[in-house]
């Protein structure tokens, strides 16, 4: 880069160097007798002249800051910088990246050799810079407005401090720092800076924000912002972020926030769903064994896993979970042909005609829902009545069919949905919905399905 121990060597479009240009910068070594002013100018010409890329600058320049805070900075090294900190805003462009750099070179000092009476001076002159830069006389970043507070531990109680302070001067209206925090907050949130917001309201401890701003949050895509607000509100505000991603699909998020806050219990279908989805995507890789061993063990989860092989034509990994398992209720799948054809396929003369159900009102949909609920396999069928004028809406579908192994029931879903719309819409979104029941069909088995889930659509579309 150019830095050595005592000079900065300056090199001209040619890449030499430039004796007349080359600046003294012994005063790192001694800081003294330097000003804020003075060693902020020195920084910027080592950064404009380095020959490196512009990160290796950064981290070259802020281990001399580093060190340079150790050679006697006046009155002391955290004050130095909060006064540099004052006045980075006239370096224009190079404000926000000095502030950085300046910053996370003094918490890294003052991990190692912090000084208490310094600290003390320097919260309160940082106290005083934020309202400053809160009332618009100093110019910084937002993100540097929290990494401020934060390094110098500026809390509500020293910025009130510094209010009084400013009120005996008549320079601010006489308000009390929580409402002047807030009111900046706001303005945050207005303009969508949701993450510094988020970060001041945990700072200053601040929890009057409801619900209403983890949505608003969640809207604007800020999921990052809403996890950090929410795990600074408590487990019912985790819980309503929980519930946001997964009505918003966003089943990996929720699934690592249950797992990462303990929120198994309130959320078990939630869990096993985002647990189903990921196994989903290892068995569309062929990842069966890691599938397997993601389930630990959960009976739950690996006949969704039997499933799951068995859409996919892999027979042998079914017979082998089932046998591993002890897994009960799944075909054979390596009988042969003819044995199955024989043993395990419904023959018309031995469905007896009280094993076929017309289901049309509300006793019998209940039943039918928990007998169907309770098996793991069934055959599903819709009827509607077809539609031979083209460019017309389809008709809606009328008749739907659902088969266990020795049960038929047939729903008349129009007369269902003319006399207790709410209680088909759960029990049908029981059966549909459920990973845990896989559905069978001959032909357009998806397309059916679809048709069924939109049912209600059909009808309450104009």
């Amino acid at each position: 880069m150019g830095i050595e121990e005592g000079v900065v060597e300056l090199h001209d479009d040619k890449g030499k160097i430039d004796k007349k240009l080359t600046i003294s910068v012994h005063t790192f070594s001694d800081l003294t007798y330097t000003s804020p002013v003075v060693f902020l100018y020195l920084l910027k010409e080592c950064y404009a002249h380095g020959t490196c890329k512009a990160t290796n600058k950064f981290r070259i320049l802020q281990q001399k800051v580093y060190h340079a805070l150790e050679n006697s900075p006046q009155p002391g090294p955290a004050t130095f910088v909060v006064w540099c900190l004052y006045v980075l805003p006239i370096f224009g462009l190079h404000c926000e990246g000095f502030s950085h750099l300046i910053i996370s070179a003094l918490r890294r000092f003052l991990n190692l050799a912090p000084t208490l009476e310094d600290t003390s001076k320097a919260k309160v002159i940082a106290a005083r810079l934020f309202l400053d830069i809160v009332g618009g006389l100093v110019d910084h970043d937002e993100r540097i407005v929290v990494k401020i507070l934060e390094v110098f531990d500026v809390k509500l109680a020293d910025v009130d401090e510094a209010l009084c302070q400013l009120n005996v001067q008549d320079d601010y209206k006489p308000d009390t720092a929580k409402t002047l925090v807030e009111d900046y907050i706001f303005k945050l949130i207005d303009s969508q800076s949701y993450m510094t917001a988020a970060s001041l309201l945990e700072h200053f401890s601040i929890r009057q924000s409801g619900k209403s701003f983890l949505v608003k949050m969640m809207q604007n895509k800020q999921s990052r912002a809403a996890e950090k607000w929410a795990t600074f509100m408590g487990k019912s505000m985790l819980c309503a972020l929980v519930q946001e991603y997964v009505d918003q699909n966003m089943l990996k998020q929720a699934y690592e926030t249950i797992k990462k806050n303990d929120l198994k219990q309130e959320f078990p279908d939630v869990y096993h769903k985002c647990k189903e989805s990921l196994l989903k995507k290892l068995a569309e890789k062929a990842l069966w064994d890691l599938a397997e061993a993601k389930t630990h063990g959960d009976k739950q989860l690996l006949e969704y896993l039997v499933y799951l092989a068995m859409e996919a034509g892999y027979s042998e990994k079914v017979d082998e979970l089932c046998e591993r398992y002890s897994l009960e209720g799944f075909l054979n799948v390596k009988e042969s042909e003819g044995s199955v054809l024989q043993s395990k396929y419904l023959h018309l003369d031995e469905l007896a005609v009280e094993n076929i159900i017309w289901v049309d009102e509300v006793d019998g949909l209940c039943a039918a829902t928990s007998h169907i609920e309770g098996c793991k396999v069934v055959g599903l069928d819709c009827e509607w009545k077809p539609n031979y004028v083209k460019g017309s809406k389809p008709n809606k579908v009328s008749i739907m069919q659902i088969a266990s192994d020795k049960t038929v029931f047939i729903f008349d879903l129009i007369k269902l949905f003319e006399d207790i719309p709410d209680i088909l819409d759960n029990c049908l979104s029981r059966i549909l919905q459920s990973p845990r029941i896989l559905k069978l069909g001959m032909i357009y088995t998806n397309k059916l399905i679809w048709r069924a889930l939109l049912f209600f659509h059909h009808y309450t579309s104009p």
